[in-house]
């Protein structure tokens, strides 16, 4: 008899890998992101399967509910302005074939190439686990993906914020000016739903940043819960941006930046090494820095979702046909 695990792993790759193929196949927009989110659900659980839960909380989190979100009022927004600006309404102009199979062929090349990789790869071999595992008692907390990112390679964590903090800024500069368009009347269903899941979700989002430093969680992850039901206050009128508010969100958006650039200033200023936490303070600074990280993140997707400065004045954008 087939073990029943292994007969639902191969399900669900082939699932993974049928659902990536339609949502780069089909041709209506919104059935792609559709597809899309369905593909990250799966791969969340993927990830779990393969005993990487602080990966699938990422992955469920940021890489299916907000990046899902984003698509979707990306395409809201992509269709409100083709029904603006052209009437009648313009054919989509056809991408060319030879783009098509050099993209076609790329992707093929990456794929193979990654395919080799791990097909080359020596097998029962332990990289990196031994040196982080001999490492983590000094590096002042338990959980090693934790130490991993914030400790260990910390530097690539800052680039993903400043990455994170880089694109609010661009949005920013696309585009400013109150959105005047009335928010969505979701009617009592809606309320009643907000009214059970608010405050949970902000205190699941709190636990994942606290169980950061011993269990999966942390601060992409907390932030991200924390950012979603920053969504479903600004999807139901609950807040309305303000032109007022801007230094407080620039503010929030630099904060866990300046705080992780400038903790490890200070710990080089004192005869070590860029994120060479003291030992015995290790765990604190760490602890800091993802809290203020979770308050930059969370407030950053959601202005990247809200996709508008709130400036008092309208700069308008002149399209050209």
């Amino acid at each position: 008899m087939p073990d029943p695990l292994l007969v639902f792993d191969l399900i669900l790759a082939a699932a993974v890998v049928g659902l990536a193929l339609g949502a780069l196949l089909v041709r209506d927009a919104f059935a792609g992101v559709l597809l899309f989110v369905v593909f990250g659900l799966l791969s969340a659980l993927a990830w779990v399967r393969l005993a990487a839960p602080d990966v699938a909380l990422a992955e469920a989190a940021i890489g299916t509910g907000l990046t899902g979100a984003l698509l979707l009022k990306t395409l809201h927004h992509l269709r409100g302005d083709l029904a603006a600006w052209q009437s009648p309404p313009v054919a989509a102009a056809s991408v060319p074939s030879a783009l098509r199979w050099t993209n076609a062929a790329l992707a093929i090349l990456i794929v193979a190439g990654l395919g080799w990789a791990i097909l080359g790869s020596p097998l029962r071999t332990t990289g990196l686990e031994l040196l982080v595992a001999d490492a983590l008692p000094h590096s002042g907390v338990e959980n090693p993906v934790t130490a991993v990112l914030l400790n260990f390679r910390a530097y690539d964590t800052l680039m993903e914020v400043v990455v994170l903090l880089a694109a609010v800024i661009v949005v920013w500069q696309i585009e400013r000016g109150l959105d005047r368009r009335p928010a969505p009347d979701l009617g009592p269903v809606w309320q009643g739903f907000a009214r059970l899941t608010l405050p949970a979700a902000a205190i699941v989002g709190v636990y994942l940043l606290w169980a950061g430093a011993d269990a999966p969680g942390g601060a992409f992850q907390g932030g991200a819960i924390l950012a979603a039901t920053g969504l479903l206050v600004l999807l139901g009128g609950l807040y309305r941006p303000d032109p007022a508010h801007r230094p407080v969100a620039r503010l929030l958006f630099v904060l866990g930046t300046v705080a992780f650039a400038g903790i490890a200033l200070l710990v080089a200023a004192g005869s070590r090494v860029s994120f060479e936490y003291p030992q015995d303070q290790a765990k604190a600074l760490i602890l800091l820095i993802e809290g203020l990280l979770t308050i930059s993140i969370a407030v950053t997707l959601m202005a990247l979702f809200h996709g508008r400065e709130p400036a008092a004045q309208h700069r308008e954008i002149r399209h050209e046909r």
